[in-house]
């Protein structure tokens, strides 16, 4: 996990005066955006960038929303890609580093967002590579207990399908859910049902 300065906002920004984009060089107040279409875009980006990162492609979302060019947009994120101010394998590393612990997701669901953001296939492997399996289990099991206060009085099959459906929406494989749904119910002492549930996972209950 990273210390300091998570959303990199201080190293952005050390480089951002390297390349001459630092507050001072921002068109002022007094500026005539219309007039330097490439400046506009620039200081979109710098304002986009201030506090958390981005991916490329919300980046290049944004700019053409605000209608920028796609020559100048494109030559603008290829500079900063440059410096270090855009930089898709960080962003990837810090999205999982932050929300898998944060909201106990699976490198499935990880993997989805991070394609909503628009990162590589690839980038995002390399990225979600990182996730410990074993730590996988865990926030699995973890998430599990905090949900079987929820599950008292109810059949054995039906507090089965509620937990595992709620593991599959964050992005555990079924193998997973069940195993660890077993054992939690097992370890409560849970008496098993003449219902067989194994592989049925209920994705409409309970979302967390």
């Amino acid at each position: 996990m990273h210390t300091g300065d998570p959303s990199g906002s201080g190293a952005r920004s050390q480089e951002a005066h390297r390349a001459g984009w630092g507050v001072g060089s921002d068109p002022g107040p007094d500026a005539d955006p219309e007039a330097d279409p490439e400046a506009v875009a620039r200081k979109i980006l710098l304002d986009q960038l201030t506090g958390q990162p981005r991916s490329r492609a919300e980046l290049r979302s944004r700019l053409a929303k605000r209608r920028v060019p796609d020559e100048i947009a494109e030559r603008l994120l290829d500079r900063f890609t440059d410096v270090g101010l855009v930089d898709d394998a960080a962003f990837a590393r810090a999205w999982v580093q932050s929300r898998q612990p944060g909201k106990s997701l699976a490198r499935r669901a990880l993997a989805q967002e991070l394609r909503r953001k628009g990162v590589e296939e690839e980038v995002a492997r390399t990225a979600l590579d990182e996730v410990d399996p074993e730590e996988e289990v865990e926030a699995a099991r973890l998430l599990v207990r905090r949900r079987l206060r929820s599950t008292a009085g109810l059949r054995r099959d039906t507090a089965t399908r509620r937990l595992t459906g709620m593991l599959a929406r964050k992005g555990y494989p079924s193998g997973l859910c069940f195993r660890v749904v077993r054992e939690e119910l097992d370890r409560l002492g849970y008496e098993p049902d003449d219902l067989d549930v194994s592989g049925q996972l209920d994705d409409g209950a309970d979302e967390s």
